[in-house]
């Protein structure tokens, strides 16, 4: 194939026999040409055509770029790309204009003084027209759609969108091709390509996350509480203003058949005292938050010296998704893994060209566990007039280090609940606090199967209110393989919950704060928690931070 495709494209970079053109193409929506668009522009001759842009051709496009080439010898196209200044990519394609139909009209018109017929094909639902002309004895389309109509010098979808020549010109010679570094097949060339547009940090790959004194550090990931906790340096590149950023895990059973909290966080290291402290020195090491309920919930507040965790996704697992898809039910084909993927570019500030601390942990005390991959990809925007983003981390009750100690939230089982006293250096503006919260408690009266109102406090005054609950558990059900089932009818997996699902993303709620002074705020969380049931205890996993301008 490497050297088919090499041969193809020296026939077509030279002189060819017969007429030679260019035509260059415009856009146009609802009547209004587009501004600042790139112009298509198509080279045809009677043995090759080349599909290309103005800024491709002037050497002036960014990364990364195609170009299309039909062989009309042979009825094939090659796509080609340049991802980057060091890598380019091609493959051929012998299907897409081979299984091309059309509907061919009888109406016709004259365009840039060429008659031409209409034809027409649907695609995804939608409607596309081609007018077509065959005077200039050359096939073309500013789109691989219609390349063997004849020269399409109007395309129209949905009658509204249009692609129109402006401009038909002779050419003595068509265009030169760069040579293909990498000849791959056509869904590589389409993966590739995607990922070229992006940028992917990879922060785990299979990564084990299980409950085992087996579970061992190595040269670049930290293991803590007895392999629960996984946690590693990254730098992060500059992110421009304006970008989007994703967090994605993948996560599938290795052993664990339940359903169990998980968390990707970044632990701040701004302060003398940080998360990473308790990781390698244990929880005493970590400030003490007391409410009066005669319990300390280590690192769960922000203090002068010290911030929590701030978590960029927290996600649960379903019950036991691929390890145990043996049990099959009827008209069940399980799923076999689940991935879980959050927009945080609100984060941007607390990543961007900055070397940080990463970490996943998911609750659990199976020497099998689980096993994750996480990912964090940034998709610039271009230029942006956004204002960079001051971020205060306040609280995080989620305990992370569940299995080496760390109190679990029962901290809402009195009137204060949760209270953390903040100072700004300086005002912030259009502040929102950015509020996760989950209820826990498994059992008939715990607060996981219990509504109850989160209310948020700010300075004194109430600033929020909900019940936060999910009803759309069931919709997860091919997820949870071993989840329970019950004389109803129901599945475990099917209840509704305190804000989550088996085998689901809980998203923040931001809350508007408005405008805070410089000095000193007080944040106040309060739930009316349940009381236990002899072993049984209900919990809430909060997390917040402060984003303003």
């Amino acid at each position: 194939m490497k050297k088919l495709l090499f041969i193809v494209l020296l026939m077509i970079s030279g002189t060819a026999i017969g007429q030679q053109l260019k035509i260059t193409y415009l856009k146009s929506s609802n009547g209004k040409l587009l501004e600042n668009q790139d112009p298509v522009w198509v080279f045809a001759s009677p043995y090759t055509t080349v599909l290309s842009t103005e800024s491709v051709r002037s050497q002036k496009a960014d990364y990364p770029y195609e170009e299309t080439v039909i062989d009309r010898t042979a009825n094939v196209l090659y796509q080609t790309a340049v991802l980057n200044d060091k890598e380019n990519i091609a493959a051929k394609d012998s299907v897409s204009l081979t299984k091309q139909t059309f509907d061919y009209l009888n109406e016709t018109k004259k365009i840039l003084g060429y008659s031409c017929k209409k034809a027409k094909t649907i695609v995804n639902s939608n409607t596309i027209e081609f007018w077509y002309t065959e005077e200039l004895k050359v096939k073309g389309s500013p789109s691989i759609l219609g390349q063997n109509l004849g020269l399409v010098l109007e395309m129209v979808r949905n009658g509204n969108f249009l692609v129109a020549a402006t401009k038909i010109e002779k050419i003595k010679t068509m265009p030169v091709i760069k040579k293909t570094s990498k000849i791959v097949d056509a869904l590589t060339y389409k993966d590739l390509l995607w990922k070229s547009r992006f940028t992917t940090i990879s922060v785990f790959k299979d990564q084990i996350i299980n409950f085992s004194e087996a579970s061992k550090s190595n040269d670049t990931i930290l293991r803590f509480a007895n392999g629960t906790i996984a946690v590693r340096k990254i730098q992060f590149p500059e992110i421009a203003a304006g970008s989007q950023i994703f967090a994605d895990v993948t996560e599938q059973s290795n052993g664990d058949a339940y359903d169990r909290t998980g968390s990707f966080f970044i632990i701040p290291t701004d302060k003398p005292l940080s998360f990473l402290d308790g990781l390698q020195n244990g929880v005493a090491a970590l400030p003490v938050y007391q409410n009066g309920n005669g319990k300390s919930y280590q690192g769960v507040v922000a203090t002068e010296h010290y911030n929590p965790i701030v978590e960029l996704m927290r996600f649960f697992t379903p019950f036991g998704v691929k390890q145990y898809n043996y049990l099959e039910l009827k008209d069940k084909t399980w799923a076999e893994q689940v991935f879980y993927r959050q927009d945080i570019s609100e984060l941007r500030s607390l990543l961007s060209g900055k070397e940080v601390w990463v970490g996943v942990m998911i609750g659990n005390y199976d020497k099998g566990g689980h096993k994750v991959s996480a990912n964090i990809t940034i998709h610039s925007e271009g230029e942006s007039k956004a204002k960079p983003a001051q971020i205060v981390p306040l609280f995080c009750t989620n305990n992370i280090m569940e299995m080496a100690g760390q109190e679990y939230g029962t901290l809402f089982n009195n009137d204060k609940g949760l209270e953390v006293t903040f100072t700004l250096d300086k005002p912030m503006k259009n502040v929102k606090l950015r509020y996760i919260t989950t209820g826990h408690g498994g059992w008939e009266n715990g607060d996981e199967f219990v509504p109850k109102t989160n209310t948020l406090f700010c300075d004194g005054k109430e600033v929020f209110r909900f019940t936060p609950w999910r009803q759309d558990c069931g919709s997860y059900r091919l997820s949870n393989p071993a989840s329970g089932n019950f004389p109803n009818g129901l599945s475990s997996s099917d209840y509704s919950r305190a804000n989550w699902c088996p085998g689901t993303v809980t998203n923040p709620v931001f809350i508007d704060l408005g405008d805070l002074s410089a000095g000193s705020h007080t944040l106040q969380v309060t739930i009316p928690q349940g009381l236990p049931e002899g072993n049984s205890f209900s919990a809430w996993n909060v997390s917040g931070i402060l984003i303003g301008e």
